[in-house]
């Protein structure tokens, strides 16, 4: 693990897994942060590999429930194209099938929801099973693999010349420039076309060549949700993003105008497109995608490239620039003025005053007081969709989402994994409070291996998101949270809200304050900076929120409630807008 580059781990021991870390120990080269819950574990280590480019985080835990209590972290990892390595103890090879204590066929349960899982069956392939696993998880399609190891299998003693060792070339598909040049020719002769960014061109670490080649062509892009950062939001060619909830009003509106969409490293997830009957009608379609069978997966684009993002935009801008000085480009300064206007009209309200508050002017707020250098980590419900259509990103990897998954309880570890990645990085999380109470016990972690960072809770004492789907079978059921706590005084929580989350903050080992109104966030924040810096631990801003505001959403690209509907004097007035935004 140290010859590939393994610096940092996550885990939780455990007897079966104790020869792996009495190596940990000896060898001292890979320093280790200790979970409160396997599963976060796995998380952290996901949050580590998506902040830094190259990275691989790896969890460790022992065997039985350890593993099964990964499968979690390995299908988010899967699902979003995340390579992460999950190390298991595991019985002696002799007492397997033997209803031994703890034992479970880990191989087997994970294999739906990683790239490669295997047990190591034979000492001497230790070492290259876990080189074949790290040319496994950086070829093709990035992706985790979980190594179960026996406990005699870690005991055995082998030969291996660590000295000698070195990792397998890692394969990447790549275009042709036939291939790119056809892609071009296509491009070119649109009228309205956009470019659609996905989560591989931030795996690629290629967002820079994805803004040369916009700026060379003079093409909008929209971002999906995993490839929101790879343009700033202020680009003048940052189209908005398009999509059933994490989108903006101008980027739906500018997805159903368009004529052509060129997608890299994208997979026309269903939150993005809705129905392919409304996302398709009127427009053709290239698909360039580092997995061949992605093409065509969802629907049949007019042409398809597999090939690995970063080489692909290499081509792309070589061709174009080529193209450019001979003057074969289109001239796209009509398309690209209709799409800022957009941009600048088609706007959401923000500017509540009402207490408790709406989310809409939280996220407001939060613009105004984080500045661009942010690095915001969510992953679902009602807070992560109106964060995606509020807030804004600058920067790739400054917006770390589990984006297909999206399971509960992520972002706290997450959080953690990305700010043991990058120390010097300002990170902030999102969650909502039940997403935030799924695996609060992670906030001890951060106090005790001082991992400080800043989590914006969001509280409406509700499954906000679920509450909201329920209108549409005329129910609030099950999904409220609130609740008298006997514990709790008027003046610490608004009475009926349930848990006293700055009590078990406090609890943890890290610090927390409670917000009623707006202009209270600005100096929560600045007191929760200075708090990091004292203390070096998690800081939590807990915003009490109306119990019901919807959020909006539909169920196609061109059938999106809008809740909050802008004021009539907005739509086509820039400078009222500026000076609701200011």
């Amino acid at each position: 693990m140290e010859k590939e580059g393994v610096r940092q781990a996550f885990g939780v021991p455990g007897a079966a897994i104790n020869p792996l870390y009495a190596a940990l120990r000896k060898q001292g080269s890979i320093t280790h942060i200790l979970a409160r819950h396997v599963e976060g574990a796995s998380h952290m280590a996901e949050g580590y590999t998506r902040a830094v480019a190259g990275n691989i985080g790896v969890c460790i835990g022992t065997s039985g429930p350890a593993g099964t209590d990964m499968i979690t972290g390995l299908y988010s990892a899967q699902a979003d194209s995340i390579p992460i390595l999950c190390i298991t103890g595991q019985a002696p090879r002799a007492r397997l099938h033997k209803e031994d204590f703890q034992a479970v066929d880990i191989e087997s349960i994970a294999k739906p929801v990683t790239k490669w899982s295997v047990m190591v069956r034979e000492p001497a392939q230790v070492p290259r099973v876990f080189q074949q696993a790290f040319h496994v998880m950086r070829s093709g399609r990035p992706g985790p693999v979980l190594i179960d190891l026996p406990f005699d299998v870690q005991m055995a003693e082998i030969e291996f010349d660590p000295d000698t060792y070195a990792a397998l070339p890692v394969y990447k598909p790549a275009a042709t420039r036939a291939q790119i040049e056809k892609a071009l020719s296509l491009l070119n002769a649109s009228e309205r076309p956009l470019i659609v960014s996905g989560g591989g061109v931030i795996n690629a670490d290629a967002a820079s060549q994805l803004v040369r080649f916009a700026e060379i062509m003079n093409i909008p892009v929209i971002p999906t949700l995993m490839g929101w950062g790879s343009i700033a939001d202020d680009h003048p060619l940052m189209a908005g993003m398009c999509g059933l909830q994490t989108s903006h009003r101008y980027g739906n509106a500018t997805m159903l105008a368009a004529d052509f969409v060129l997608g890299i490293g994208n997979r026309w997830a269903n939150r993005h497109t809705g129905s392919p009957e409304v996302y398709c009608k009127g427009r053709k379609f290239i698909h360039v995608d580092i997995e061949p069978t992605q093409i065509g997966r969802v629907f049949s684009p007019d042409y398809g490239i597999a090939s690995d993002a970063k080489l692909a935009l290499d081509l792309f801008i070589e061709v174009a620039s080529e193209w450019s000085a001979q003057g074969r480009l289109a001239n796209r300064s009509a398309w690209v003025s209709e799409c800022q206007q957009r941009k600048r009209t088609l706007l959401r309200k923000t500017n509540f005053d009402v207490v408790p508050m709406k989310p809409q002017r939280v996220y407001q707020c939060m613009n105004n007081a984080f500045g661009q250098d942010v690095c915001y980590v969510s992953t679902i419900g009602l807070s992560q969709i109106a964060g995606a259509q509020f807030l804004h990103v600058y920067k790739p990897r400054h917006w770390i989402n589990c984006g297909q998954a999206g399971p509960l309880g992520w972002t706290i570890p997450a959080a953690l994994g990305v700010r043991a990645a990058d120390p010097s990085r300002k990170v902030v999380a999102l969650s909502g409070d039940y997403d935030f109470q799924f695996m609060i016990e992670e906030l001890a972690v951060g106090a005790q291996f001082k991992l400080p960072y800043i989590h914006v809770v969001v509280n409406n004492s509700y499954l906000g998101l679920i509450r909201q789907s329920q209108r549409g079978f005329e129910m609030d059921y099950c999904v409220q949270l609130g609740f008298d706590n006997i514990n709790t005084d008027d003046d610490r929580i608004v009475r009926g809200y349930g848990v006293d989350h700055v009590k078990v903050v406090e609890g943890l080992g890290c610090k927390a304050i409670r917000v009623h109104k707006q202009e209270e966030i600005a100096p929560a924040i600045k007191q929760a900076e200075a708090w990091m810096e004292e203390f070096q631990v998690p800081v939590v801003i807990e915003i009490i929120l109306e119990r019901v505001t919807n959020i909006a959403m539909g169920t196609e690209i061109d059938n999106v409630v809008e809740f909050e509907e802008l004021a009539a004097s907005f739509v086509d007035a820039p400078t009222a807008v500026a000076a609701m935004l200011d």
